[in-house]
């Protein structure tokens, strides 16, 4: 048993997210967005840490760390569940950060995600995006609607990630995971051959360049549904970076694309619970209708804004919104959502009824 595996029980046991590996210091958790040490655990020397990280990989991953100076892998530990491993070197020597991947996938119940979310999951076909900053959630809401396919439609799912994180058990549905790296040498390449693969709904993990934001948009104008995740934190700002991402001369014909073929964005940020050792996720979501399209193509972002305010029986929501609604329940921490908030003067007041509360 790799001395790591002792780390990530305890990672486990303590409800942490990440575990972080570095040099001159204790190991660390991330435990409701803080970083804190592991009780009682030595301060790590180089040594330390390369005998722990060397254990969990091949000869070949070993030449790739040490020659790439970085590395990308999941691991898997029965009972404890699947982490995304991170491997780098820094100025002290070696490091590492592990993320946690829960085994069993969060139904969206489970996650108190808006309902219409679980809409999604009946689209015939379209581009949907879940973006967010990284440590937000976009995997675990993508894994719960996949696993809301999975559960009413016999159909073919491909999911493409670097590295796989959630693996998903068939139920109605067939579903083949591709890593990149192990099972294809690109997202683009992956994506290029998923059209091939006779799928209804393919997931890209991330669409990190041009290539494979036009070939996920191409997918989605051939009559797939193609899930995506992009790091960016409302519906206006995702689609003025899918357009920026390509050359001038490019973007109307990628404007017109997008258009027709964006199906329904969802944006998320995770804020700290007033009780201050919970997290609580806030949403901001578009869907797709023939005034959202027409704002996509004519490039008017305000427009675009607008009708996500109007659209709120729709199930649609701007984030500020979502926001007030957490910190109105009394389920976030009004300070956190204040240093989230885009319309900082209509948070005040709530960090003034905070302060008036203690």
């Amino acid at each position: 048993m790799a001395k790591l595996d002792a780390l990530f029980k305890h990672l486990k046991d303590n409800g942490g997210s990440d575990l972080h590996l570095v040099v001159g210091s204790p190991p660390k958790m991330r435990i409701h967005g803080n970083i804190v040490d592991v009780q009682g655990a030595p301060v790590l020397t180089a040594e330390m840490v390369k005998t722990l990280l060397l254990e969990l990989l091949s000869e070949a991953q070993k030449n790739l760390y040490l020659q790439d100076k970085d590395l990308d892998f999941a691991h898997a530990l029965e009972g404890v569940g699947r982490f995304r491993c991170n491997y780098f070197f820094q100025n002290a020597g070696p490091a590492a950060v592990f993320r946690m991947i829960p085994e069993k996938i969060k139904a969206l119940a489970e996650l108190n995600l808006p309902p219409v979310i679980g809409t999604f999951a009946d689209f015939p076909r379209g581009l949907v995006l879940v973006t967010g900053p990284t440590g937000s959630g976009k995997s675990t809401t993508l894994a719960a609607i996949v696993n809301e396919i999975n559960e009413r439609y016999p159909k073919h799912i491909v999911t493409i990630e670097d590295p796989l994180e959630f693996v998903h058990q068939p139920k109605k549905a067939m579903i083949t995971h591709r890593e990149v790296g192990a099972h294809a040498e690109s997202f683009e390449s992956a994506l290029r051959a998923a059209v091939r693969e006779d799928p209804d709904v393919i997931l890209v993990g991330e669409m990190r360049d041009l290539e494979t934001i036009r070939l996920a948009l191409t997918a989605a104008e051939m009559g797939f549904l193609v899930f995506g995740t992009l790091h960016t934190n409302s519906a206006s700002k995702t689609v003025d970076r899918i357009v920026d991402v390509f050359p001038a001369t490019q973007q109307a014909a990628v404007r017109t694309m997008l258009s027709t073929s964006l199906a329904a964005i969802c944006s998320q940020l995770l804020v700290r619970g007033a009780d201050g050792k919970s997290r609580c996720c806030a949403n901001e979501i578009l869907i797709s209708s023939p005034g959202v399209a027409n704002a996509i193509r004519e490039g008017n972002l305000n427009m675009i804004k607008s009708t996500i305010q109007s659209g709120g029986a729709q199930g649609m929501i701007l984030m500020d919104m979502s926001l007030e609604k957490l910190v109105q329940s009394g389920k976030a921490d009004p300070e956190d959502v204040y240093m989230k908030a885009t319309d900082k003067q209509r948070f005040q007041r709530y960090v003034g009824q905070k302060a008036a509360m203690h």
